[in-house]
Formats: structure tokens, sequence, C-alpha cells
């Protein structure tokens, strides 16, 4: 009711203070602490996180509301859809290279009206125990603007101080499954860790920094990286290693 009738009238600070809001309620609903500060982080950036679970939205709305990138399938979510649409949700259609760089132009506007923007470059969930390869191609506003890029890792704990599988949602595992298994945990504490800013300077290009931020969430969360390759294929970049072109329209495997 408040973002059909009210969030019309309201400006952009107070729908900002309000999804704070919401969010610290629903994580103290459901006994999860955050342990988090991120300071020294100007409006209008955009900030980079590994993924673990549907609560790491909520984790950072609590802490610095913004607005994420969200696969195109949630829009049509009931209710959910709904409001993540009214509360600044970007909607990305995975396989098509032009709508990415329309993606890409909300983002980039986003971004010069003073709004954090947040994505999760693995473009899936994981367990939490490593970070997968980025993509890089939703970077590139933050390149064409040179808007720091801000790095925060996220993890999650039991009461016992051990990392905590229970908000884990990846794999095979559903949403009540997940719900059941944090409702049935004693206590969750989340955790944001903010790692220093990325500057994008000239000769910067999307693989670039998707290689730096992933490893610095790495590093944070203390998990090594054996492999070679820093970013997944990317079919919005270039063949070349050195040189990236623009976004084109056409068929693409996958964009995150």
């Amino acid at each position: 009711m408040t973002v059909a009738c009210a969030y019309p009238l309201l400006h952009d600070r107070r729908r900002l203070l309000l999804k704070q809001r919401w969010s610290r309620q629903l994580l103290e609903i459901l006994g999860i602490r955050v342990d988090a500060n991120l300071p020294g982080i100007a409006q209008g950036h955009l900030l980079v996180a590994n993924h673990i679970s549907w609560l790491d939205v909520f984790v950072l709305n609590a802490t610095r509301p913004m607005a994420f990138v969200a696969k195109a399938e949630v829009r049509h979510w009931p209710v959910i859809g709904w409001l993540a649409a009214k509360t600044d949700t970007v909607f990305l259609q995975r396989g098509r290279r032009c709508h990415a760089r329309e993606i890409n132009a909300r983002i980039a506007n986003l971004l010069a009206a003073g709004k954090d923007v947040a994505i999760f470059p693995e473009g899936t969930t994981t367990d939490g125990s490593t970070v997968l390869a980025f993509f890089g191609a939703l970077m590139q506003p933050a390149i064409d603007s040179r808007r720091a890029i801000h790095p925060v890792s996220i993890s999650y704990f039991d009461e016992t101080g051990k990392p905590s599988q229970a908000p884990v949602y990846a794999g095979d595992t559903t949403m009540m499954e997940c719900l059941a298994a944090i409702i049935a945990t004693p206590r969750i504490t989340a955790r944001l860790n903010q790692t220093p800013p990325i500057t994008p300077n000239g000769l910067a290009t999307r693989r670039t920094l998707a290689g730096m931020a992933r490893g610095a969430i790495a590093f944070s969360l203390g998990i090594s990286l054996n492999d070679m390759a820093m970013l997944r294929h990317d079919p919005a970049d270039a063949s070349s290693p050195e040189t990236e072109s623009p976004l084109h329209c056409g068929d693409m495997r996958e964009e995150a």
C-alpha cells in the first residue's frame, strides 16, 4: 500500500529510507544480525558483490539502500516482481546484447542521479566457499563516467562464528527450503566488508575491472583463486584480450 499510494508522492531520499527500514525489519523478523559498515562511499557509485542468497539484497539495502540489477524473470513473480520494479530494480534479459546496452544506459542514469547501483557479477549464487569468475559487461557505466567501483564481500555466520549454510540459495535449493533453514537457525550474522575502491582510468577495460573486483572480494573472504580465468566468457567483449568492442544487438549466450 505504501509503494502504491505513498511512493508517487515521496522524494527519492524518503523512498530510500523506507526501503532501508523494510529491509531491516525483515532481517530482524528472520533473526539475522547485520555486521556492516560502508563508510566513505559517495552517493551515485557502482557496488559489486559476491552472491550467496536472496537475502543479499536485503542485507545491502539494510546497510545502504540502493538499486539492483536482477534477471528479467523476477519482474513476472507475483507481488515481488511488482515491488521490485517500483523500487528501482533494473531487469536484465539474458542472451540479448542490445538489452545489455539499454541496461547500461539505465544504470548510468541512476548513477548520474546520485543513486547507488549494486550488481552481482557472478551471474548466479554460490555456497559462499568460492567466488566465480565475474562477467564484466555491466561495469561499463562506471568506466564511461569514471566513477569508482566498490567491491563488497558478503558472508554469513552462525552463532558460533562458523560459516552458515542456512542462507545459501544455490543449486537445487528451493526458496521454501532456504527460508525453513534460516528460520531453524537460532542466530545468523550477515557480514559486509568493503574493500578499497577501484577507479577506472582511460586504459581500464571491463575485463580488467572485473578481475580486480573479483580478486578483492575473494581476498576479503579469505578465498584463494587458483584458476587463471579472471572473467568468464563474455560475448559482449571483443575477441582481443587487449581491446573491447561496444555492445551491439544480437544473440548472446549470457549476460550478467
